[in-house]
């Protein structure tokens, strides 16, 4: 990758690690209005890498969270991991930075929920939860036949090929088969709450994924998320409490 590529291609300003906890609610001491929200366990993270475009044709730094079984470490995975007198990990993603950004990080350096603030916007990404094989109108919201005359097509998805010209199916063609199990993205959402003791932050609504899944939390393209340093100061206490 070009210097130049690079540089167009900035990133996300900030990003962490997480694992969903699950959901709760909590309660305005203000007005008493309730507000679902999705508890995240975020970090400790660890900076394994620092990467830049001298060395590796891009600026970003790679983190990782939770820490791997011993018995099912590999040994260029513990040599990585050695570099930044860390244990191995089992989550490792990298976020896209500027250069000015990359150098205010350090190698083995801890990053934790301390550095989110209660407005911030953020996108959350991860593995939705797998529901099996599924019919199209489960899956992709097909309407469904008529049922106004008897015939055996009502939950089918009708045809599907051409005739000789080009006869064949075309790709991406919306199909029964997997549904969920994928990589999704929720944009925009709000940190409303912050525990940065248990380095718990609650994000308002639904994230992807089952209970204990790992997810990474990035800064919301859609703005709403101010530049911070990662040695920023312990975000304040939270304004509202858990239901019980």
């Amino acid at each position: 990758m070009s210097q130049s590529n690079s540089r167009k291609k900035a990133g996300y300003p900030f990003g962490l690690l997480g694992r969903k906890v699950g959901m709760t609610q909590i309660f305005s001491e203000e007005t008493g209005d309730v507000t679902p929200v999705t508890a995240v366990e975020v970090g400790p993270c660890v900076v394994l890498q620092k990467k830049t475009v001298q060395s590796d044709g891009y600026d970003a730094v790679q983190i990782g969270f939770v820490d791997k079984k011993k018995q099912k470490v590999t040994k260029p995975e513990a040599g990585h991991a050695a570099k930044s007198k860390a244990t191995v990990k089992r989550y490792i993603k990298e976020v896209r930075l500027s250069s000015e950004t990359v150098a205010e990080y350090e190698v083995g350096q801890e990053l934790k929920a301390d550095l989110f603030k209660i407005g911030d916007r953020v996108d959350v990404t991860g593995v939705s939860i797998g529901k099996g094989y599924a019919g199209v109108m489960k899956r992709h919201n097909f309407r469904g036949a008529r049922h106004s005359h008897n015939h055996e097509f009502f939950r089918h998805g009708g045809s599907i090929g051409n005739r000789s010209d080009p006869g064949k199916v075309f790709k991406n063609k919306k199909m029964p088969g997997q549904l969920g199990n994928e990589k999704v993205t929720v944009q925009n959402l709000k940190v409303v709450a912050i525990e940065a003791d248990k380095n718990i932050v609650l994000i308002k609504g639904a994230i992807p994924g089952a209970k204990n899944g790992f997810v990474s939390i990035k800064a919301s393209v859609k703005g709403g998320f101010e530049a911070r340093s990662p040695k920023a100061a312990p975000a304040p206490a939270a304004e509202a409490t858990p239901a019980e």
